[in-house]
């Protein structure tokens, strides 16, 4: 078990790509406490499983009394809680850019604003943020700009959190084969077509696999220790400018 002895919170962590991440931190030693607005699917996983809506800053709070008491310090803070959906522009709504912003951003920023303290000198925060952000995608226009804002605090962040040799980056997912592929409350028809497209524009012709995106978290996490205020892309070159 590479990492025996580790402690880890993952927000985000009953399904998808956090589920993943949960899964690798495990098998290879680390403890770890995972959130999700409800935790039936976090069934099997062993590991501290506690319910906490990211946009809700009372259960912020309450997260970090519950790291405390559960793990005291943590060696990794992965803040990978999202919410989107393929909403047009001219759709959106003033509850659709609240709830994204709420979930993605102000969630993201205080999960760890509040549990910063609680991260060992020498350890990682880690975000994930989205493909999105660079490439105006239809229907996201709402969802990039609150990712774009998290890769913006990883970087302030790097900066405040150096003196305490805690490194802090960011996991930018493209197209990845998860149940929902990222976007809530699509009709299976559309889904699919949104996954067929992901195919189609993606260089390397392919989704990416949750596992793919797990091991670039653990090594932002563990391995890369002198990496700080970077982004990892995990998308088959789909945002660095290459023709396929």
């Amino acid at each position: 078990m590479k990492y025996q002895g580790k402690k880890a919170v993952v927000t985000g962590g009953t399904h998808g790509m956090g589920r993943a991440t949960v899964e690798m931190l495990v098998e290879n030693g680390v403890e770890v406490l995972l959130t999700g607005r409800t935790i039936d699917k976090a069934e099997g996983v062993k590991a501290h499983a506690v319910a906490s809506d990211a946009a809700d800053l009372a259960d912020i709070a309450a997260l970090e009394a519950e790291v405390r008491h559960r793990l005291g310090g943590i060696d990794l803070l992965f803040v990978n809680v999202g919410f989107s959906t393929l909403t047009p522009f001219e759709q959106a709504t003033e509850a659709d850019y609240d709830r994204t912003f709420d979930v993605n951003t102000k969630g993201a920023f205080f999960t760890a604003q509040r549990l910063a303290p609680l991260v060992a000198e020498g350890g990682a925060i880690v975000f994930t943020t989205s493909v999105a952000t660079v490439l105006g995608s239809p229907g996201l226009s709402v969802y990039a700009g609150a990712k774009a804002a998290v890769r913006a605090f990883a970087r302030g962040l790097a900066a405040e959190l150096a003196p305490r040799g805690i490194r802090v980056n960011v996991v930018s997912p493209g197209f990845i084969d998860t149940p929902s592929m990222g976007v809530t409350g699509v009709p299976q028809d559309v889904l699919e077509e949104f996954k067929d497209q992901g195919d189609r524009i993606t260089p390397l012709k392919r989704h990416g696999t949750m596992d793919e995106v797990a091991s670039a978290v653990l090594f932002l996490a563990f391995e890369a220790t002198f990496t700080t205020g970077a982004e990892l892309a995990v998308d088959g070159g789909l945002g660095q400018g290459i023709s396929a």
